[in-house]
């Protein structure tokens, strides 16, 4: 097993983009430092994209499902086996901001992380076009989320991931639309990542870039959720962003 995941990391770092290759993330310098003896906790939330079809159960062999998290996990913890790390994945599928917020203390409060990875906004877009509610509403609710984190896990390093689209068929009206409510969306995450002093974790722009390599449908095949290479890219992005900021990656 731990042999056919070395083959699988090294076929898809052929694939590589520069300056995302591993080697490279993981010589970056980096700060968070453990506080105890006991390993970083890092947890993974927001919805399908994260959630990955995970199990709810102890069955370890799909618990952290098969997108992003999964492989930013497996990675790390096959890397540094001595570090104690624990990994959880708390995405759920269809999730908009609102439903974080209704279950924030079970599932990421209680958790207490030392790394929170926030990945949501993409099932708010067509709620906010059909009027439910407006993109002030929702980043109000974002902000209470930050706000609650900050107050009750002061130490929590929180990274928050932009939402993102990678459109090809839709109607040319639909995609308008969705694409003009995520430009706003994904200025105010970036927004609130500055006044939360959180890590902000740019796509929108690498899924754009990686257009260059192969068509949409090869990173997102609906628009919204990625293909395997998809999520490899997220997992790229964010371990060479983490690594600025992880203490136990060497230098």
């Amino acid at each position: 097993m731990q042999e056919s995941r070395r083959s699988f990391f090294s076929k898809m770092s052929l694939m590589g983009f520069a300056g995302l290759t591993f080697p490279a993330i993981l010589s970056a310098r980096n700060t968070l430092k453990k506080v105890n003896e006991k390993g970083l906790t890092i947890l993974f939330q927001g919805d399908s994209i994260t959630d990955g079809a995970r199990t709810r159960n102890k069955d370890w062999n799909h618990i952290m499902g098969h997108g992003y998290a999964y492989l930013i996990s497996s990675r790390l913890w096959f890397d540094y086996p001595k570090e104690d790390l624990m990994f959880y994945n708390r995405g759920i599928s269809g999730n908009k901001v609102k439903d974080l917020l209704d279950r924030w203390q079970k599932d990421t409060i209680d958790l207490k992380p030392d790394v929170l990875s926030i990945l949501i906004g993409v099932n708010d877009v067509s709620r906010i076009i059909a009027n439910e509610y407006t993109l002030e509403e929702w980043q109000e609710k974002y902000k209470k989320l930050l706000h609650k984190t900050k107050a009750e896990l002061p130490n929590t390093s929180i990274y928050l991931c932009e939402p993102f689209l990678l459109i090809d068929d839709w109607p040319k009206e639909k995609k308008q639309q969705w694409e003009e409510v995520m430009k706003v969306m994904q200025k105010m995450v970036r927004q609130l990542a500055e006044d939360y002093n959180c890590v902000h974790i740019a796509l929108q722009e690498h899924f754009d870039t990686s257009l260059q390599k192969a068509p949409a449908k090869y990173w997102v095949w609906d628009g919204v959720h990625p293909m395997p290479a998809g999520h490899e890219l997220i997992a790229r992005i964010w371990i060479n962003k983490a690594s600025k900021h992880l203490g136990f990656l060497k230098e």
